[in-house]
């Protein structure tokens, strides 16, 4: 089987790609600049340009397109460019997924399209499943528009699975942001700690990509999320106690939204609490389902 990735240098991505080789999938990695990815990866990745590549010819009935492309929506405030940026990079990149499909003439076995657990807006403590309504806010319109960009595929005949990801585990992403206030004795809550955290262990993100990949029978959303979401206050005792540090500076909303502005109401000062529902009757084992094992696991 052949996999083609649009987003396979990024946080996920990388992940991902090893996941795959590690189960001989052949990969290749679509980039702006092909040589980037021949400096990622080891052998056995192929690196095409975007633009200007012949990969479009690649896509049969043997290939999976996983389209995990877009923006860091964590990278910096949110001024009014860098949403649009955030938006267009999503939904452009499923976009051109799709006029690629038809220029090749050949369908697909599955397209995975990534998405996240903004969707369902801010949610308070009530827990939701795949069967939530679509919820506020922009987070909430641009994972509908993200999700909406490959959904022609559908009605093209090729499954769909969209991927309602939460906050990912590993080395890197939004936890290493979140371990320094730790490493310098300062750590705690934010806001009220009463909003939900939706995460999930980076084996289990890409381990349930995999999954969906491979097995036929699935389709339409799956929540990415560990089957124990907690309250921001208990992720912040629980990486505190793994990393044996304190957790009892809880850092102010009004100083996050001073940093932030609108991110950190969407981001940090509320959250969801996602349960993988769809997930766990289609069979897949979560490695990793309690949260104190999987920080355990991350940082060693």
């Amino acid at each position: 089987m052949r996999a083609i990735i649009a987003g396979g240098t990024g946080f996920i991505g990388r992940s991902l790609v090893k996941e795959l080789k590690a189960h001989d999938w052949e990969i290749v990695i679509l980039s702006r600049r092909p040589k980037k990815v021949a400096e990622a990866f080891e052998t056995g990745v192929i690196g095409m340009d975007w633009e200007n590549g012949d990969w479009p010819d690649m896509i049969g009935p043997d290939t999976a397109i996983v389209n995990l492309a877009g923006a860091n929506i964590t990278a910096g405030r949110w001024t009014r460019s860098y949403k649009q940026r955030i938006l267009e990079s999503r939904v452009k990149a499923g976009e051109r997924l799709v006029q690629a499909v038809k220029k090749s003439g050949s369908l697909p076995s599955v397209m995975i399209q990534a998405s996240a657990v903004g969707y369902y807006g801010p949610c308070g403590s009530a827990p939701v499943n795949e069967y939530a309504p679509s919820g506020t806010g922009f987070l909430a319109e641009v994972t509908r528009e993200w999700e909406a960009s490959t959904a022609e595929l559908e009605t093209m005949g090729v499954r769909r699975c969209l991927l309602r990801t939460g906050m990912v585990l590993g080395n890197g992403g939004a936890l290493d942001l979140m371990m320094t206030p730790f490493r310098f004795f300062v750590g705690g809550s934010v806001g009220s700690g009463l909003q939900g955290v939706s995460w999930v262990h980076m084996a289990d993100e890409v381990g349930a990509i995999r999954f969906l990949m491979e097995n036929p029978s699935t389709s339409g959303p799956y929540n990415l999320t560990a089957p124990e979401p907690v309250n921001f206050r208990v992720f912040a005792e629980t990486l505190g106690k793994v990393m044996r540090r304190p957790s009892a500076f809880p850092v102010p909303s009004f100083a996050l939204r001073l940093l932030f502005g609108e991110m950190a109401d969407e981001v940090l000062l509320s959250g969801q609490m996602a349960q993988p529902e769809r997930l766990l009757k289609a069979g897949y084992r979560f490695r990793f389902p309690a949260l104190q094992d999987a920080l355990s696991d991350v940082l060693g």
